[in-house]
């Protein structure tokens, strides 16, 4: 090995520690007085007092939300609903400008470059969810995480740059790891369809719009049947998952409208409607006459359900993190 190589190794090992330590800095650092999750904590059966209790005092993954083309509705309501639910307000802005709702007129291999650089930094996976070519875009985002068009470049969003490297530091174990090799822990898409993508031009999203790459854990796709924006029929057709991802196919009642479904803001201020929401599990009956006329419901529980789970997920990672890190 000449003095050149063995230098840049040396560089490289440099990096992976500071990278490592920043992350842990950053994601830890907050918790010094949070109690720790219980360890027979059931993610999946939490309730609003253990969201308010446990989760809290903890950091929280970061949500991207993209909004449609023509944002009529932006997914800012998405984030007064997730807000108003009890998920800290931090973890709903974007670290550049604060917004809590994000263009989807954005290159998708800087997105996936993005999501790396959140991971690195943050210690936490975002996650994401879109709305229309929102949707379109984060499941583009997940192919190219999956690797479609090769190596993905980190991005800093702080810079507005694609930094020289392919790689991050892994903050739970120190070791490197490419962009391609990053799995998302949850994402959504609402009332992603074909007939967009036509009037678009973005055709090579066509053949890729209902399959699900391994680059995300837990996928939901929502569909409205007869949107003639998405342009769905009366069975829209169902994601699939390409390997390992565990994929829902949500078909939501067909008087929801294309447009307004983010527009969940009000949802938590309504007593009935937040009780029925805090305690539905995937396959809970339908909603009581009384709410049965609720505009977006359905989708506002399914992904409070979701995001609220591996939120939970997250705490009790970072608990065994916090624990096992030097002092």
């Amino acid at each position: 090995m000449n003095a050149r190589a063995s230098r840049a190794g040396r560089v490289e090992r440099r990096a992976r520690r500071c990278a490592r330590g920043l992350a842990f800095a950053i994601a830890l650092a907050p918790l010094a007085a949070a109690a720790a999750p219980p360890a027979d904590l059931d993610c999946r059966a939490l309730g609003p007092q253990a969201v308010a209790r446990v989760l809290k005092p903890w950091p929280a993954p970061r949500v991207l939300a993209l909004h449609g083309s023509v944002p009529i509705v932006t997914m800012e309501p998405f984030a007064a609903f997730l807000e108003a639910m009890g998920y800290p307000r931090t973890s709903l802005a974007h670290p550049a400008d604060g917004a809590r709702t994000l263009s989807s007129y954005v290159d998708a291999r800087r997105f996936a470059g993005e999501i790396a650089w959140h991971y690195e930094r943050e210690g936490m996976m975002p996650m994401l969810v879109g709305h229309s070519q929102g949707g379109m875009v984060v499941l583009k985002a997940l192919h190219e995480l999956a690797g479609r068009n090769g190596p993905v470049p980190v991005f800093d969003p702080l810079t507005g740059e694609a930094q020289p490297r392919t790689w991050i530091v892994d903050p739970r174990t120190g070791a490197r790891r490419e962009v391609t090799d990053l799995v998302v822990d949850f994402a959504a898409v609402m009332a992603t369809g074909s007939l967009p993508r036509l009037l678009l031009a973005q055709w090579d999203m066509l053949p890729l719009l209902r399959d699900v790459p391994d680059s995300v854990a837990d996928f939901t796709g929502f569909s409205v049947p007869w949107d003639p924006i998405a342009g769905t029929g009366p069975d829209p057709a169902p994601f699939h998952a390409r390997g390992s991802a565990r994929v829902r196919s949500v078909v939501l009642p067909a008087r929801y409208g294309h447009v307004g479904l983010p527009d969940l803001a009000d949802l938590a201020s309504r007593p009935d409607a937040r009780a029925w929401i805090e305690a539905w599990r995937p396959g809970a009956a339908a909603p009581p006459a009384a709410l049965a006329d609720v505009p977006n419901l359905m989708q506002a529980a399914d992904l409070w359900y979701s995001i609220r789970t591996h939120w939970c997920e997250a705490v009790k990672r970072g608990a065994g993190a916090h624990a096992r890190a030097p002092s």
